[in-house]
């Protein structure tokens, strides 16, 4: 079906309520083991149809933060769905202490009740008041970040529609761009503060309501991370320091040298080239064309699939005003569908929509005939696998987007996945000090990612009062509105890198690799994924060794003196 055929009826919460007690006291009652299993099956088609509406709302929203009846949706779902909460967690104890929990493991896999214990980890009764006000917070956060008008260039610009200028091979066009980008976001500092200040101590709360000495050890759980800890993390960051800072020091030095500035300022750091990043040629409808010959020559699965996204309105990608910033890749349940959410801005960012969320979206059409849907249900790190892999293993197909600049952008998308890890790695590093320390002031959270700058990105210099301030971290959305999310991007770009390595050596061995880890959808832990795929794990001592030593040998091979 078509997006725009999809109906949207908000959510009945008294309905859904009464539901959930109607299951809880079957599944409570079930004779056999296949009663319960029908029950447990019944329940998941029901509740998926009520995430396909809250979806269907989000997603409209995002696509016109300006709609009155979508912002009113919105806002109902934020207050709303936060009350079923209680009763999920009723039908997920009734379901984890059923007599046929042995015959439900059978059929379903050990993992859906490993992952129902750390679910119920996160909710009691008593938060539900505190997720009601996260969630005003982070739609606060999304709305501000929306009402971006940038006077520049004879225009009023939203934060997607000045990025742009931040790469133009011109570098005081980049400096005034940046200026001004850095002279909004300034203005709404206040503002950022106390949306943060508010969510700390919500999550805070909420975390001691639940027994923790703070939200670190809940927002693992939240994140759903069922086979690794903050113990792991911080060793992966440690290696981090260790093999990729330097080279992404050295990456960043010889940047500064080919576009002949000394020493990278911010507003130097996006542009790689003296004559201008590669930039993808044509329009967003040739875009798309060369993106669906791309998918038909790759493999009969994602010719099905692209034809299935471009024949159904599965992407929206044109920037426009009221529209959310950013991009994403959501699933509709009820339709079996992703959909891709995005803001073209006419830089190789726009490729990324036709690699990275389409492997996102593969991924959820790959795994759509799944049920229940938990089999469906990856984590945060291996949905980015999926989609980080996929920028990798269509290399092959580059020349169709950027012709004579396939070169430039090879070695851009590889230079900048290996600098990107430490910034990520930063970002995560920032969230732990945060959350363990949730009295700290705007000023001090601000000193702090400074000092972690000159950890992490030490070949940076900033400018302007937002940077120098250290309010870089007020524009990464994840920080407001999904903590500890970023470090999965990082153990994701390890594992992308894998593929990358191996596709250099036998590509169809690379697509086979691939196509395994995304048939395991969510039947396996991350790691178990990264096992079951035949990849080295991201936690292993040597891991982010390898890759920088074989990457650093492809870039010092394919080096671009422009």
């Amino acid at each position: 079906m078509k997006f725009s055929q999809m109906k949207y009826s908000r959510p009945d919460i008294n309905a859904t309520k009464a539901a959930y007690l109607g299951y809880i006291e079957r599944m409570d009652k079930a004779q056999t083991s296949q009663e319960a299993i029908d029950v447990y099956m019944e329940a998941d088609t029901f509740f998926g149809g009520v995430a396909t509406m809250a979806s269907l709302a989000v997603i409209r929203h995002s696509l016109d933060t300006t709609d009155s009846f979508y912002n009113m949706e919105n806002d109902y779902l934020d207050e709303n769905l936060p009350l079923l909460r209680e009763l999920g967690q009723v039908f997920e104890k009734t379901v984890l202490h059923s007599p046929h929990r042995a015959a439900m493991e059978a059929r379903f896999g050990t993992l859906m009740f490993r992952n129902i214990e750390i679910s119920l980890k996160t909710f009691t009764p008593e938060i539900v008041s505190d997720l009601q006000q996260e969630n005003k917070l982070t739609t606060e956060y999304d709305k501000l970040m929306s009402s971006a008008e940038i006077q520049f260039d004879g225009a009023s610009l939203t934060l997607a529609q000045i990025a742009p200028y931040h790469q133009s091979p011109d570098r005081a066009v980049r400096k005034s761009s940046m200026q001004a980008r850095a002279n909004w976001m300034n203005e709404q500092k206040e503002a950022l503060d106390d949306i943060f200040d508010q969510l700390t101590a919500i999550r805070h709360g909420m975390a001691k309501k639940l027994g923790y000495g703070n939200f670190i050890e809940m927002g693992y759980y939240r994140m759903q991370r069922n086979c690794y800890d903050k113990d792991m993390v911080s060793r992966f960051r440690q290696g981090v320091r260790e093999h990729i800072v330097p080279l992404a020091r050295r990456l960043k030095q010889e940047q500064a040298d080919r576009i002949k500035v000394g020493r990278l300022t911010v507003y130097d750091d996006p542009i790689l080239f003296l004559s201008g990043n590669a930039k993808p040629k044509g329009t967003p409808e040739e875009i798309f064309s060369c993106g669906r010959k791309m998918y038909h020559e790759l493999s009969p699965e994602t010719a099905e699939f692209i034809d299935f996204m471009l024949e159904n309105e599965l992407f929206d990608v044109l920037t426009r005003k009221g529209k959310s910033p950013g991009g994403y890749c959501a699933y509709l349940n009820d339709y079996n569908s992703p959909f891709i959410f995005a803001n073209f801005n006419g830089t190789s960012d726009d490729i990324d929509v036709l690699t990275h969320e389409a492997g996102h979206a593969y991924a959820g059409w790959s795994g759509r005939n799944l049920k229940p849907s938990c089999l469906q249900d990856y984590t945060f790190e291996t949905a980015e696998v999926h989609s980080m892999s996929m920028e990798f293993l269509t290399w092959p197909w580059m020349k169709d987007f950027f012709a004579e600049q396939t070169e430039k952008r090879l070695y851009s998308h590889l230079s900048g996945a290996l600098t990107f890890i430490p910034y990520g790695a930063m970002v995560d590093e920032f969230q732990h000090e945060i959350y363990a320390k949730p009295s700290m002031t705007p000023k001090e959270r601000n000193d702090l990612w400074l000092e972690l700058e000159g950890i992490y990105r030490p070949y940076l210099d900033n400018d302007f009062d937002f940077y120098r301030d250290g309010r870089r971290w007020q524009a990464q959305a994840h920080i407001y509105e999904r903590p500890f999310y970023y470090i999965d991007y990082c153990l994701a770009q390890t594992a992308a890198l894998a593929f990358w390595s191996e596709s250099q050596n036998d590509f169809n061995v690379a697509w086979k690799k691939y196509q395994n880890f995304v048939g395991f959808a969510g039947t396996k832990t991350f790691i178990g994924c990264i096992e079951g795929a035949g990849l080295p794990s991201p936690f292993e001592p040597d891991s982010l060794k390898a890759v920088s030593q074989t990457a650093s040998e492809w870039l010092n091979r394919h080096r671009e003196s422009e």
